[in-house]
């Protein structure tokens, strides 16, 4: 079993980033049981050898003892490697030479919700043919035993996840540096202080004590404003926020502003490209980006990429492409000289990296549109392109802002949700356009 490029979206039990849910309830044990001896069993190897990793949530311990089980049934070992950020599995699953890593996260979304991410042993989520195939294996008996594997424990995988990490930026000296790190209660909320007190940093960490229910609850990169009153407040040179998983994080500079992945991506793309790292001379990333980033890589002389929303779409075209960096304004960014997926720690020290001991505050390099983004509560999503109202609404107000800003409105692929974009040159266009569509897309679909 390998990775392949990514399709179209995944339809039915996968969606576009892994199976996700209310854990108990559309993410069950029996669930995760069968996906973990549905994708053992698909595996080449005679023996398979499976990592198994999770956030803070109260779910994963139960799920990850289904995981084990499923995976041993099916004959394969799991390798339970504790609570870890998700792109870690990218990286221990190569380091070990691993055949599949199994991750237990339901990101960014509350502490009730929880999911289940596959990478394979080249590091990679599954693509979506892989992922039918599991499905299809689930609805089958179980395949002819290899016999039983066995579960045991990764020692010491949050010291070989940290070393990758250490190794790859052992030249950045932070001694001086004055951070702030908001782990959002979840995965990072022991590597990511570490690793940075291990470069020089004196670090100050909030979000860093889970107890199963306060992962992302008011805190990590959907509050990030809470970030950058902290930094201000408390006299920091800059802070990160990271999500729950730890594959995407975002910043604010020692004023409070916040900076997001656009920002963090424009910095980084300029400095890998002076410095000879930039494949291609190239970056991707995805609709949702402000158009100031487009203009300001345009002054700079490097090509943009465009795709779909998701971290699968930029990797897929960086992978077309021969290029090995992009991301999200999420703060979800992918530099493939690193890592596979997307990692926010390695994202915050590459932008340490950057910005080499300068001030984050005086290097904003995006001049961006007022743009505001409003996700409004759905109860079928996919409804959104059945529904000429809404389609019709979207036209009218994309055709007057032509030429001036644009509009987006689209179906989350994790949530029950359509998200409302709109990017105008004034914050009162902006809001009013943003109203509307939003009026349109509760009257049609809520």
């Amino acid at each position: 079993m390998t990775s392949a490029k990514l399709s179209a979206p995944a339809s039915g039990l996968f969606g576009t980033d892994g199976v996700r849910g209310v854990a108990g309830e559309r993410v069950t044990a029996e669930l995760a049981l069968s996906i973990a001896r549905a994708a053992t069993e698909l595996l080449d190897a005679e023996r398979p050898q499976v990592l198994v990793l999770r956030d803070t949530r109260e779910s994963g311990p139960m799920l990850q003892a289904a995981v084990a089980a499923g995976v041993a049934a099916a004959g394969g070992d799991a390798f339970l490697a504790g609570v870890l950020p998700t792109p870690a599995a990218s990286l221990l699953v190569r380091q070990h030479e691993l055949d599949l890593a199994i991750v237990l996260s339901a990101s960014h979304n509350p502490y009730q919700d929880n999911g289940i991410k596959l990478f394979g042993a080249d590091g990679m989520k599954l693509s979506d043919d892989v992922e039918a195939e599991i499905e299809a294996a689930i609805e089958q008996p179980p395949a002819a035993r290899r016999g039983i594997g066995r579960v045991r424990e990764l020692r010491g995988a949050a010291e070989d996840y940290v070393r990758e990490l250490h190794e790859r930026y052992f030249h950045l000296d932070l001694a001086g540096a004055n951070l702030l790190l908001d782990c959002a209660n979840g995965a990072t909320h022991q590597v990511a202080p570490a690793l940075l007190r291990r470069l020089g940093a004196r670090v100050t960490a909030i979000g860093h004590q889970p107890d199963g229910r306060n992962i992302n609850a008011g805190c990590g990169s959907t509050h990030v404003d809470r970030l950058g009153e902290a930094v201000r407040d408390g006299g920091h040179d800059l802070g990160f926020a990271f999500d729950g998983d730890g594959d995407r994080v975002l910043a604010a500079d020692r004023t409070g502003a916040v900076v997001d992945g656009d920002d963090l991506i424009a910095l980084a793309a300029l400095h890998l490209r002076d410095r000879g790292r930039l494949p291609g001379n190239g970056v991707a990333i995805t609709v949702m980006t402000n158009y100031g980033f487009h203009v300001a890589m345009e002054h700079a002389g490097i090509e943009v990429a465009t795709t779909p929303v998701g971290d699968r779409n930029v990797l897929d075209e960086l992978l077309a492409r021969g290029w090995a960096f992009g991301g999200e304004q999420s703060g979800h960014v992918i530099d493939l000289d690193f890592n596979a997926t997307g990692d926010g720690l390695a994202t915050a020290l590459l932008t340490l990296e950057a910005l080499g001991g300068g001030d984050l505050a005086e290097r904003r390099l995006i001049a961006k549109l007022p743009q505001r983004l409003v996700n409004v509560t759905v109860t079928d999503p996919d409804a959104l392109l059945r529904s000429n109202a809404v389609q019709d609404a979207i036209a009218g107000e994309a055709g007057e802002l032509e030429g001036r800003g644009r509009v987006l409105v689209r179906a989350s692929g994790t949530e029950p949700l359509v998200r409302v974009m709109v990017e105008a040159p004034t914050d009162v266009e902006v809001d009013a356009v943003c109203g509307r569509l939003v009026a349109a897309v509760e009257a049609a679909l809520g």
